[in-house]
């Protein structure tokens, strides 16, 4: 049992609070009203030796691994991960991408009333919980959603208007790899001035599951992919993802499916867009 000014509780905690200003033009993203380049990772609760879900040991050590990389960001991919992360973030000045589990949505009856009304409560609580940390600068509702099936145009305007509604003063996302053409998520053509703080993210596989191998190809295609984006919906676009995954210690360089290191690490060098 502890006093306090309101009388005695016997259940509190202290939470640190922040301040800082987080806003988006169609080409830059702003923090405190300076331009901020995201140079970061998709992370995951999750390890080898020791299984899914928060472990303090392990956060070190992956905390260790981002300054050591020069990351100053990362995505909750994909899921809202243990309060403790948020606040190491707070403390470390790493920016958070913050995603609810809003995966796998990918068949028409994903898209239903019932699921829709899921997903507005999820995006609640976790917004409820989150909005307090200085270090989240950005809601994902989702992850790689079935955008170009015909419910997702209401399911995605709905949800993203609900989440801007409990919290206006963050930008949102959700991640995407659908083409751009087909999208009908957030961006669709007659929302092209609709809710400016909506960020496109896009994951891009090229030369992973199509076109193996042809690393010459990569620059080209992700170029010609961000002019079309941005064309459209003239929109701030975030490359969230590249890739796919590598096998530890597996080095063969082209075998086909071999996910080595040594494609993996050709094929990411491959990726970077000079100007």
């Amino acid at each position: 049992m502890a006093q306090t000014a309101v009388g005695p509780v016997s259940d509190f905690y202290t939470l640190p609070v922040g301040i800082r200003t987080v806003a988006v033009t169609e080409s830059q993203f702003l923090i405190n009203g300076k331009p901020f380049y995201f140079r970061g990772v998709n992370k995951h609760e999750d390890s080898d030796i020791r299984g899914k879900g928060f472990d303090w040991p392990l956060l070190v050590k992956d905390f260790n691994l981002l300054r050591w990389l020069g990351a100053n960001a990362f995505r909750t991919s994909h899921y809202p991960y243990a309060e403790e992360v948020l606040q190491l973030c707070d403390r470390y000045g790493i920016v958070v991408i913050d995603e609810s589990p809003g995966v796998g949505i990918a068949l028409v009856e994903s898209f239903s009333n019932v699921s829709l009304q899921h997903h507005l409560e999820v995006m609640e609580e976790m917004i409820r919980r989150d909005k307090n940390h200085p270090a989240v600068v950005m809601w994902s509702v989702a992850n790689e959603p079935a955008s170009f099936l015909k419910p997702a145009g209401y399911y995605f305007k709905t949800l993203i208007a609900h989440t801007k509604a409990l919290d206006p003063s963050r930008p949102m996302t959700f991640v995407t790899n659908t083409n751009y053409e087909a999208d009908l998520g957030g961006c669709r053509p007659r929302m092209r001035g609709w809710l400016p703080s909506l960020v496109i993210c896009v994951n891009s596989y090229y030369s992973w599951y199509h076109d193996y191998g042809h690393m010459e190809v990569i620059q080209l295609q992700l170029a010609t992919q961000f002019e079309n984006w941005y064309k459209a919906y003239q929109k701030l676009m975030i490359q969230s993802k590249y890739g796919a995954d590598a096998i530890e210690g597996f080095h063969e360089a082209f075998s086909p499916g071999s996910w080595s290191v040594l494609f993996v690490q050709q094929a990411l060098l491959s990726s970077t867009i000079t100007s």
